[in-house]
């Protein structure tokens, strides 16, 4: 059941989009096609977009670690004075924002309305993320090994860098995955605070190739009257977008199923240390 949707796309991607539009393709190929990725290496605004999608998303992450992990690291110490607290304010956030309106005009009386670095810094700290950290901080470290950082001349940060960091690379993984995967798969709001296209990410693109396509099918199915020449153009249209789908999709994908074999280990660590002493 998983995979198959991975081969039915990747074996659509090579397909005659006829074919698979019309569901003679099951599995493997029919009509074997390489006329998708042909279109993607032309369609400048595809790689525009990958290069955007990989600016947010490592710059990003980095951001978020950057954020999170010494956030966590100080809510984990009981010598944290008001720490209660805090961790209330961090929770009610999951549950209670002020709306995409508020947000909106909050995000331009900064100025920060079309620019990347408000994609960047936007949802610096995940609440899940913080106390997921923040579990395994507290119940991982000993905190007889930080007091042993602290009399030998440590301050917060020395034991962060020093000692927290070094021993935690499993929980380390585990959120720059979360954070990574959530990065690259954003669209919404890069396309409500974003205007100008040679910003936009790649799934942005990919949205639009799937609007054409649902566009073009509707128009066909609407029962409306078109001149010969209109609908050969929109079963062009239909053709194209669909084939061009499918490509975008293993495109956009490679990246993410060929970084996690290598982080598989880490994360199956740091989960399952999170479930059994969280």
């Amino acid at each position: 059941s998983m995979l198959y949707p991975m081969i039915f796309v990747l074996s659509a991607s090579f397909s005659d989009p006829r074919m698979v539009s019309t569901g003679k393709m099951l599995l493997w190929p029919v009509g074997v096609r390489l006329d998708g990725y042909k279109y993607i290496l032309q369609y400048q605004e595809i790689w525009t977009g990958y290069l955007n999608t990989l600016l947010y998303t490592i710059v990003g992450t980095l951001v978020n670690l950057g954020v999170t992990l010494p956030c966590a690291y100080a809510l984990s110490r009981r010598d944290m004075k008001g720490r209660a607290v805090i961790m209330t304010v961090f929770m009610i956030t999951m549950y209670v924002n002020g709306g995409m309106i508020a947000g909106y005009l909050n995000v331009k009386s900064f100025n920060l309305l079309d620019n990347r670095a408000f994609i960047i810094i936007n949802g610096a700290v995940s609440v899940y993320n913080l106390i997921v950290a923040r579990t395994f901080f507290a119940t991982t470290i000993p905190i007889e090994l930080q007091e042993a950082a602290r009399i030998d001349g440590c301050n917060d940060f020395g034991i962060l860098l020093r000692i927290v960091l070094p021993l935690s690379s499993a929980i380390t993984v585990v959120m720059a995955l979360y954070y990574g995967v959530g990065r690259w798969n954003s669209y919404f709001t890069e396309m409500i605070y974003l205007k100008d296209r040679t910003k936009f990410p790649l799934q942005l693109f990919l949205r639009e190739i799937l609007v054409q396509s649902q566009f073009a099918q509707q128009a066909m199915n609407s029962g409306q009257s078109f001149s010969a020449e209109q609908m050969m153009a929109l079963v062009k249209q239909a053709e194209t977008a669909n084939m061009i789908k499918y490509c975008v999709i293993i495109v956009s994908t490679v990246p993410m199923l060929a970084i996690y074999p290598f982080l598989q280990k880490y994360f199956e660590k740091g989960v399952m240390i999170g479930a059994i002493k969280g």
